[in-house]
Formats: structure tokens, C-alpha cells, sequence
């Protein structure tokens, strides 16, 4: 009976789980800021109170830190995925961590938006700058690499092409809503980036980079 007890206590009233807990003080996060942010503003928002936020949450910390882990965990394993495609080639794989990205920002939209704005004013928001640095790394790897395959223009620094399309990606935090069609915003972006704008049939244009 003991142990029944605590597990109901940790649920916390209907409806008011980890997760929605974890939803809101997100919300919060970006609309005004984590500093702004207190444990005691998540409860009002959630008409809790402080108490009851931590049975579900141990700290204000822990909140930022799975939000910016649930961003940072699919970033990776999206560039995992890629990475264990062996039947494509070096720009065929960059298209593929182009489009991974787009479609992890649009189905984790609250914590990626989040993660970027992150200035590493904590041990939390340090370790998530590291492992963020880590991410951009293997981005601009796959760049160099396509870059000598001569699947993608060797004219530019690859390190400027890897953070032009990656800064495109994470700028769509600024207009994307969640119920956009995900998938279709990944192809637009993916064919824009390697595409270009002009028409193929335009004459009076050059075409577009292979």
C-alpha cells in the first residue's frame, strides 16, 4: 500500500504528467526567456502548485535539460541514420542530413527552437553547446566530403556552405508552426539548397549546381 501511494503521489492531479509539465515550462522557456522563467510561473500556468510541479520535476535544471536532450537526441540519431546509409553517396548523403534536419526542427519544434537559443549561461546550456558543436562538426564533415567526391561546388569553404545550409535550416524556427507538413517543407528546403531557384529550361540563366 506503501508504494501505491507514492506512485499516485507522483502522478500528480489527472492530466498533469511529466510531460505536460515539461510541454509548458517549454512553452515558457521560449516565450520569455529560461532566466525569466521560475518553477513557480510553470505552476501557475498549469494552476498547480510549486509543491506539486516537484513531484513530477526535480529542479527548473532538469526541465531545460530534456527539453534540449529530447533536440539534441534526435538531431543525432537522424545523423546516425544517415551516416549508416551505405548505398548512398557523399551528396546524396548530404541531402539526406539536410532533410533529417528540417524534419527533426518540425517535429521537435519547441525544444529545437530552445536548444538554438541556448548561450551556455549554465553547466546545462555548456554541455549542450558541446554536444551541439559536435552535431555541427559531422555536418560540415559531410560538406568535405561531398565537396571532394566533386558532388558539390569546391569554389566555396565547405565550412561556409556547411553553415549557410544549416543556418537556413534553423531559421525556420522563426516561421514554422508544428502543423505544417513536415515532410513536404523538408523537400522545398532540400530542393532549394541544392536546386537553386532558376528554372532549367530558363536560357537566360546558369544552371543549377550539381
Amino acid at each position: 500500500m506503501e508504494g501505491s501511494t507514492e506512485t499516485g503521489a507522483r502522478r500528480g492531479r489527472p492530466g498533469h504528467d511529466q510531460r505536460a509539465v515539461l510541454r509548458v515550462a517549454v512553452d515558457l522557456f521560449n516565450r520569455q526567456g529560461y532566466d525569466a522563467t521560475s518553477v513557480g510561473d510553470v505552476a501557475r500556468e498549469l494552476g498547480l502548485t510549486k509543491s506539486a510541479i516537484y513531484h513530477h520535476v526535480p529542479s527548473k535544471e532538469h526541465l531545460l535539460r530534456s527539453a534540449i536532450d529530447e533536440a539534441l537526441d534526435a538531431l543525432t540519431a537522424a545523423l546516425d541514420e544517415v551516416a549508416a546509409a551505405t548505398d548512398l553517396d557523399a551528396g546524396e548523403r548530404l541531402r539526406a542530413a539536410v532533410r533529417s534536419s528540417v524534419s527533426v526542427l518540425v517535429g521537435h519544434l519547441p525544444a529545437v527552437t530552445l536548444l538554438l537559443r541556448v548561450h551556455g549561461n549554465t553547466p546545462v546550456e555548456q554541455a549542450a553547446l558541446a554536444r551541439r558543436r559536435t552535431i555541427d562538426q559531422r555536418l560540415a564533415d559531410m560538406v568535405r566530403l561531398a565537396v571532394d567526391e566533386g558532388v558539390v561546388r569546391a569554389d566555396l569553404d565547405p565550412l561556409l556552405i556547411s553553415r549557410l545550409l544549416f543556418g537556413m535550416v534553423n531559421s525556420l524556427t522563426e516561421w514554422v508552426r508544428p502543423d505544417l507538413d513536415g515532410d513536404a517543407l523538408a523537400e522545398a528546403v532540400t530542393a532549394l539548397a541544392f536546386d537553386g531557384l532558376a528554372r532549367r529550361d530558363h536560357q537566360g540563366l546558369a544552371p543549377p549546381v550539381q
